[in-house]
């Protein structure tokens, strides 16, 4: 029999402003991706260093993260991220730094990052999650997707609940956008109430 799931709590982080359940945590007048991330951080991190060795989808992943899961007791959390561009923001300044390897190496540090599940991974380490992950590249944000995947781990048991939702870094532009789906919440977990709530 198929349960019914719920988004118990949400966030998004666009244009200098993080917010979580519809209100603002924090907000900057900086435009500049690397002084909003400097900023989130101070005010809603404080202590974990490693953020700043990060790139920049796992900097915007990570910060929205944060926010949803900083108090969460449960570990069994299956991870279903998405975005339009993988890892390409990362790609070109590695592609960059092989370029310029006739003076210098590439960085193995940049060339770590290139793949969109190490933003997984440094949540998964934060918050000691052992779970489920799986990261969908799609042209646009997709509700069907998530749900679907995140209903099917609930449903199995193979999670008790899910952090989903659209982390995308390209160019400058970035835009993330978290829900969690567990047994009890405020929201339906359906496709009409993701987009609302996107």
């Amino acid at each position: 029999m198929k349960n019914n799931f719920y988004i118990q709590n949400y966030c998004h982080v666009k244009d200098g402003e993080v917010s979580v359940n519809g209100k603002t945590v924090f907000k900057t007048s900086e435009t500049d991706f690397k002084l909003v991330m400097k900023a989130a951080y101070k005010k809603l991190i404080v202590d974990y260093p490693k953020f700043f060795k990060m790139d920049n989808l796992s900097k915007l992943g990570f910060l929205a993260a944060h926010v949803l899961l900083e108090n969460e007791k449960e570990k069994n959390i299956a991870l279903i991220l998405s975005n339009k561009a993988s890892s390409l923001d990362t790609d070109r300044t590695y592609q960059e730094s092989i370029k310029n390897a006739e003076q210098y190496y590439p960085s193995p540090a940049v060339f770590v990052y290139t793949l969109p599940n190490i933003c997984m991974g440094e949540i998964s380490i934060k918050h000691k999650l052992y779970s489920e992950n799986c990261f969908f590249v799609t042209d646009e944000f997709a509700p069907e997707t998530l749900s679907t995947y995140a209903n099917e781990l609930l449903d199995s048991n193979k999670a008790e609940k899910a952090l989903c939702g659209w982390v995308d870094v390209d160019n400058g532009k970035y835009n993330a956008f978290l829900y969690v789906v567990a047994k009890k919440g405020t929201f339906v977990h359906s496709e009409a109430e993701i987009n609302r709530l996107y």
